[in-house]
């Protein structure tokens, strides 16, 4: 399903930030306009993808005539180098967004001892999970 929310984009002088006034002003950015619409989409999927995991309330998508980019860079303080500014709709789907860049595992290769791999496999070890569960442990993600 497509996922569609207008964005603000702004031309600064090291390149285009991108706000998105319905999402909490979830921001991006990009050197090039082109970089900038791939990383907007790319936020807007992780944004939506997460929040829709995590059960939390995604608010409706203004109409792109509701948004005014000059009122947005005002209530966000940016200052006068601001070289260009519009909105322009930004659209996704989230899930098809998701299996390719979200969920799509990829193969590793290591080396554990021998000893330990035998204990392991008698004993059903999905040597993936355990990976995977150490690895969040590690960096502290839930």
């Amino acid at each position: 399903m497509l996922s569609v929310y207008p964005a603000c984009f702004f031309k600064e002088k090291n390149g285009y930030s991108v706000i998105f006034p319905d999402l909490n002003w979830l921001a991006t950015c990009g050197e090039t306009l082109n970089e900038a619409l791939a990383m907007a989409i790319d936020c807007l999927a992780g944004y939506l993808y997460t929040n829709e995991k995590d059960g939390e309330i995604i608010p409706a998508p203004s109409a792109i005539n509701d948004i005014d980019p000059t009122a947005v860079a005002g209530e966000l303080g940016l200052d006068s180098s601001i070289e260009e500014m519009f909105v322009n709709m930004v659209s996704v789907d989230v899930a098809e967004y998701a299996k390719l860049h979200f969920e799509k595992s990829v193969k590793k290769t290591l080396t554990i001892p021998a000893w330990l791999n035998s204990i392991a496999s008698e004993q059903n070890i999905n040597f993936s999970q355990v990976l995977q569960d150490a690895l969040k442990v590690k960096l502290n993600i839930k």
